[in-house]
């Protein structure tokens, strides 16, 4: 197991099993340096899908709006729980937050225009992913975030090269 420390506390801890990552937050600036961390790598490979699953609670927003402030939004990240969609110019990247919490039927999706958002140079954070099954694109990266009181287990799941490319940086 490697450990990062800073001189106050127990940043965040991973370990590698097979090639999926697991994290440990024990509070939420850990949180905030573990989406620092992730922005890092997204933006020396951009594009494509994130899932962020995990009850509610657990901190999927607050992962989502570490991640896209750390690629450079200085203005303030909306939860997205109401208008399904908040997006984001990064200058060169464009991020889309979707929360589908409350979407009733994932057709609702083509009604917003999802496949407009998707883009090459465009990541697509969504919470809820299990809401829009059978529309959404296969994710590059899962994560998923559980209780481990008073912190959170983080695990970091590749589901495609791009992904993959993304925990190898996460690592270094």
């Amino acid at each position: 197991m490697s450990v990062i420390r800073s001189a106050r506390f127990l940043i965040i801890s991973y370990r590698i099993i097979m090639s999926d990552i697991l994290w440990q937050a024990k509070d939420e600036a850990a949180m905030l340096t573990l989406g620092l961390i992730l922005s890092q790598s997204i933006t020396k490979a951009p594009g494509g899908v994130i899932y962020l699953q995990g009850t509610l609670g657990m901190g999927k927003t607050t992962l989502s709006r570490a991640i896209i402030q750390s690629m450079g939004w200085a203005g303030p990240v909306k939860s997205p729980t109401y208008t399904l969609v908040e997006s984001y110019s990064t200058g060169s990247i464009d991020v889309n937050h979707f929360d589908l919490y409350r979407l009733a039927d994932p057709e609702e999706l083509e009604y917003i225009g999802f496949n407009d958002f998707l883009g090459d140079q465009s990541i697509n954070l969504i919470e809820w992913p299990e809401q829009g099954e059978g529309v959404l694109p296969p994710a590059d990266l899962k994560i998923m975030i559980e209780d481990d009181n008073p912190g959170r287990i983080i695990r970091l799941s590749p589901q495609s090269e791009k992904g993959e490319k993304w925990c190898q940086q996460c690592t270094q």
